[in-house]
């Protein structure tokens, strides 16, 4: 209802509430087409990195062979690469039908937004990347199902069409049950009656392959490599194979559907079918005799689920379920012994958590919709008044989710090393000569300020054998160990500090980033003829364009900015600022002066780097401000449903908001 005033017209108001409403809508239309766009250009990229693979190497279920392998070659002598492009049409059309099956009610936002962000995420997912090709069962398992539970007219139409898709992959069967027992029996019956059809007509055209899929995969033999994610893969990876392997087999895989239908059911009948569609889906891939390329989706599915009471917990499952199916594992997990087994079956213990153990809210709890605001603390008018404030940088006073850090802290350092070791650099010759001349133009420079010291400083180090040990161990360890405890503690004791504190390394990171993409530069110790000892990496061969295998592990021109100095001083602040008795603040702010003299020591940056790590962490600390604006102090207002502001809350300390809000 609009105000009016005695003529009908509208009031002042009212005016401005309909134009902030268009604005709103302009905005998200807006958003809607970008997002649209970008799936576009995901898609164009896939059409051109996709190929048509040898019908002969095919080595899907049975049911797949006789159906695919004709199209396999008409596509190969008429259409080729455009085949390629034609088949992203079910992940744009799954996409689609993903959003229209989101529960009910959902907001406006979510209804324009959700169709885009969905197939976005689809192109993106490691499974699109991998399996959209002829001669894969790609996305098509997935389909038809969904088609069969959201798009079909009538019961009939839906079970035949995920008949079809446990044809293709047997273990889908699992949704059989779960459409008898939410009341769906005729579409479950014509599961049943298609999948048999179509395994004996497979079985009559295709005898020897129908064998070995479903004899030789169920009798515990197979491949069980790292692409394989089903528990059957992962007995084979762990060398459990034949009687023992299957035995175990069936008692977890029995387990599994079990738990997994049950929750499903749970699911179906309080209104959230597509997440009962998804959990079956993950229990289908877990206990599947060999998990295909596409099955991961059914993971992806379920960020439709929504886990946490509170809203800082709530992107948790969707940022790893985002991650796990759009990132190589390797990116995820350190390359560390005791981690590979879970980073080799990521796909599988996700699957596991999502069919056995998430806690998925049910539609009736309160915290469903309205889970419990996290406090913040509102803008401060104390910066430029044009530069908008970051939503993602809001000073939240209380601890972030410690799983959601992890998850983030990784991914952002994992990225970080590699375009470190992409940037340019030594991997060729004219990378070589660039670095080189930038470090003697450095080298001018220094002895122009009478600042070129590093030559002197390193050579009455080399002479002391426990100093250059000293400085050699303090390079290499402190370098990561400071900043982490650093991090932890204020994680842990300070965590309206934390926020502040981590936003500013991380823009730094990414401004030091920028340095070693525009100036690459070369250190000390590789520099030709100034006669640098390298202390810690031992003689390099100038004579060798790599210089060693060192080059293929690490970028040796990223040196301008210093991180080592940068990310020390990084401590040095943020100590001397939250540390609370002097001779705290001053050790914090020993240690960025002891590693300015242990990266000139060693050989591996000019004084200048450190200048430049200086500016960096300045800058950084910088854009904190601007962006989030200054430290929190206190809370005045709370995130309501949805990340809408609600009601404003009392105003607390930020010291006592924190402690009112336990870890």
């Amino acid at each position: 209802m609009v105000d009016t005033d005695r003529g009908g017209r509208p009031t002042g108001a009212a005016k401005a509430y309909g134009a902030t409403a268009a604005d709103g809508r302009a905005r998200l239309r807006g958003a809607r087409l970008g997002l649209w766009l970008l799936a576009a250009v995901l898609a164009v990229r896939q059409a051109a990195g996709g190929s048509l693979p040898d019908p002969a190497r095919y080595d899907g279920p049975s049911f797949g062979g006789p159906v695919l392998a004709p199209l396999t070659r008409s596509a190969e002598q008429a259409l080729g690469r455009g085949w390629t492009f034609g088949t992203l049409l079910p992940v744009v059309v799954l996409g689609v039908i993903a959003a229209r099956a989101l529960p009910r009610p959902v907001g406006r936002r979510t209804a324009l937004l959700a169709a885009p962000v969905a197939v976005c995420l689809l192109m993106l997912s490691l499974p699109v990347r991998g399996a959209l090709r002829l001669g894969q069962t790609g996305v098509v398992p997935v389909l038809l199902v969904l088609l069969g539970c959201f798009a079909a007219r009538g019961q009939r139409a839906g079970g035949v069409l995920i008949g079809g898709a446990a044809a293709l992959q047997p273990a889908l069967l699992l949704f059989a049950p779960l459409l008898w027992r939410t009341g769906r029996r005729r579409a479950a019956t014509a599961t049943g009656v298609t999948f048999a059809t179509a395994t004996a007509l497979a079985w009559a055209v295709l005898p020897r392959d129908s064998r070995g899929h479903r004899v030789h995969h169920g009798a515990g033999t197979g491949p069980g490599g790292p692409a394989d994610q089903s528990l059957h893969g992962t007995l084979l990876r762990l060398g459990l194979e034949g009687p023992p392997g299957t035995g175990l087999l069936l008692l977890l895989g029995a387990a599994v559907a079990a738990l997994a239908l049950r929750r499903a059911i749970r699911y179906a009948h309080d209104g959230q079918l597509l997440l009962a569609v998804a959990v079956t889906g993950c229990a289908a891939l877990a206990v599947s005799p060999a998990a295909g390329q596409h099955q991961p989706l059914w993971v992806l599915l379920t960020v439709v689920g929504r886990a946490g009471t509170r809203a800082r917990d709530r992107p948790v499952w969707p940022t790893a379920v985002v991650l796990v199916t759009t990132l190589p594992a390797t990116v995820l997990l350190p390359n560390v012994a005791f981690l590979h087994p879970v980073r080799d079956n990521a796909v599988l213990l996700a699957a596991l958590a999502a069919a056995t153990a998430v806690p998925f809210l049910s539609r009736a709890s309160p915290s469903f919709r309205a889970p419990v605001p996290t406090p913040y603390a509102p803008p401060v008018p104390a910066r430029l008044a044009f530069v908008p404030l970051l939503p993602f940088l809001r000073r939240v006073l209380v601890r972030p989710n410690l799983l959601l850090e992890l998850l983030l802290i990784r991914v952002a350092y994992a990225a970080y090393a590699r375009v470190r070791l992409a940037v340019t650099g030594g991997s060729n010759s004219a990378g070589r000569a660039r670095a080189e001349e930038h470090g003697q133009r450095i080298l001018d420079l220094e002895r122009l300020l009478h600042l070129d010291v590093e030559h002197a400083v390193n050579h009455a180090v080399v002479r002391i054998g426990w100093l250059r040990e000293s400085f050699d161990f303090y390079y290499l360890s402190f370098h990561f160990a400071v900043p982490l405890t650093v991090l932890g503690l204020l994680y842990w004791r300070r965590p309206v500090d934390y926020r502040w504190a981590r936003a500013g390394l991380g823009l730094t990171t990414l401004l030091a980033l920028a340095g070693f993409w525009l100036y690459p530069l070369a250190p000390p110790r590789l520099m030709p003829g100034l006669g640098v000892v390298d202390t810690v990496h031992g003689v390099q061969d100038f004579s060798r364009p790599d210089y060693g295998t060192l080059t293929h592990l690490t970028n040796q021109y990223a040196a301008m900015p210093s991180l080592h100095f940068g990310w020390s001083l990084w401590c040095g602040v943020v100590i001397a600022v939250v540390a609370p008795q002097p001779w705290t603040k001053a050790l914090g702010l020993l240690h960025p002066l002891l590693t300015a003299c242990a990266i000139v020591a060693t050989g591996n940056h000019w004084i200048l780097d450190a200048a430049g790590g200086a500016v960096v962490v300045g800058a950084g600390f910088g854009l904190t401000y601007l962006l989030q604006g200054p430290r929190a102090r206190t809370a005045v207002a709370a995130a309501g449903p949805d990340g809408e502001p609600s009601v404003p809350a009392k105003e607390v300390p930020a010291k006592e908001a924190a402690e009112k809000d336990p870890p």
